[in-house]
């Protein structure tokens, strides 16, 4: 760059002061809490300076990680999904903006806290030197960057998990209501369009983007996620439970597989005493329904809000971890597994072969959405615990070579540079004040 160019914000050593949105940080779901979490840590670890503004369920962050509450109606919470909120909630027209797209059938949290944000932090433009979103890319969000310079994580593209709730939809009107829900899925593709800089975790989500959402690759970087090698590691005073399986199920959608799961453990268990670890709450819908007509429910427990030390406790008590998933933009629930050293057993599904690598070397592999194939794959690691040995070990140390948190950090710090550097932003901060 020449030096007309340069500033003090793209000197390596500088700290930058960043505002990092989350519209939902749902502590133990991989894209919201988990990455929230670990991210601003390990930046808050390179020197840095976070403020986190989120949504409910609100993340729980690194002590040096301020949280700035902007808080929603609320209305998917666990403990009353899909209430309605009384009229004296209704404080300001963000509030009203979300009550009326969620009582017309949108799902209204993206919208209505890009809004919020927006109102939060224009007033505050000069505190920061970058806004970071993670996959709100509500129409707000456009707004803040004509002011701050701003950078958009985006995982995968939600036009996936619209087009399988699509295809497992029963009827006329379920379709018609899932393609009403998902109706912000085009809000979001505008929004992305537009921004200078897309910070993707896979390149399969980089093409699957490009193809449904129509953003030019030549705005997307590629910064895969991390793990803490210090924390998910093999645990040798944990006796690993014969036959027993490990799954995680953040919600009880189609894109994630767990009916697949479902129903290859209650073909393993006609020959063998096959039990299953669910790390996530027993929401009543399809799974729990098929939980009760297979007969599995004295074979499946469900784990929820513990810690991640015991959720490596957890993985160590497995002889098999699972990610029956038929898309995925990443999964961290893959390579907290093998970075765990529990053999992991994964289907095809999007981006999983180019994080788990190679069937027999790293993983057990099988085709996404086929039962038999899921069956064949965990019956070659529960029957083979030399193989089952050398998959785990191979699995942890792909791990190491390549994800890190702050390896992410440092990756996501580049595309923070490299964004401050182009001449609209170098405008946007000296009207600020925050360069010369």
């Amino acid at each position: 760059m020449s030096s007309a160019g340069y500033h003090r914000l793209l000197d390596p050593s500088e700290p930058l002061k960043l505002a990092y949105l989350t519209y939902r940080g749902k502590p133990h779901v991989g894209g919201q809490g988990v990455y929230t979490r670990h991210l601003t840590k390990a930046l808050a670890d390179l020197g840095h300076t976070i403020e986190v503004l989120g949504g409910q369920p609100y993340p729980v962050l690194d002590e040096r990680v301020p949280l700035t509450k902007l808080p929603s109606l609320d209305t998917f919470n666990d403990h009353y999904p899909g209430r309605v909120p009384g009229f004296w909630e209704i404080k300001n027209r963000d509030d009203l903006l979300e009550m009326a797209q969620y009582l017309t059938g949108v799902f209204p949290e993206p919208m209505a806290f890009s809004s919020r944000a927006k109102r939060n932090l224009l007033p505050r433009a000069t505190e920061f030197d970058l806004v970071h979103d993670n996959q709100c890319l509500g129409y707000g969000i456009l707004k803040i960057e004509e002011q701050i310079p701003t950078i958009v994580t985006l995982h995968h593209p939600i036009t996936k998990d619209r087009k399988l709730e699509m295809e497992h939809a029963k009827n006329r009107y379920k379709r018609w209501s899932v393609g009403r829900w998902y109706s912000f899925v085009k809000m979001q593709g505008n929004v992305a369009s537009k921004l200078p800089r897309i910070v993707v975790v896979s390149q399969n989500s980089i093409d699957d983007i490009h193809t449904d959402m129509g953003v030019s690759k030549d705005r997307m970087r590629l910064v895969p996620v991390g793990v803490d090698p210090d924390l998910f590691k093999p645990l040798d005073h944990v006796q690993r439970r014969p036959e027993h399986l490990i799954t995680t199920a953040s919600a009880d959608v189609a894109l994630k597989g767990l009916s697949y799961l479902l129903e290859a453990m209650a073909k393993l268990r006609t020959e063998r005493d096959v039990t299953l670890t669910i790390i996530g709450k027993p929401r009543p819908g399809h799974s729990m329904d098929l939980i009760d007509s297979l007969g599995l429910k004295p074979h499946i427990e469900f784990v929820s809000g513990v810690t991640d030390e015991r959720i490596v406790e957890l993985y160590s008590e497995a002889e098999l971890a699972v990610v029956p998933s038929l898309y995925e933009g990443f999964s961290l629930p893959a390579i907290e597994a093998m970075c765990s050293g529990t053999p992991l057993v994964a289907t095809d599904g999007g981006a999983l072969p180019e994080v788990t690598g190679t069937d027999g070397e790293t993983v057990f592999g099988c085709k996404a959405g086929d039962v038999g194939s899921l069956v064949d794959a965990l019956k070659r690691g529960l029957d083979n615990p030399e193989a089952r040995a050398r998959i785990g070990a191979a699995g942890r140390q792909r791990v190491l070579d390549r994800w890190t948190w702050r390896l992410c950090a440092e990756q996501t710090v580049e595309q923070y540079r490299e964004v401050l550097a182009m001449p609209d932003n170098i405008a946007k901060l000296k009207r600020n004040g925050r360069i010369k």
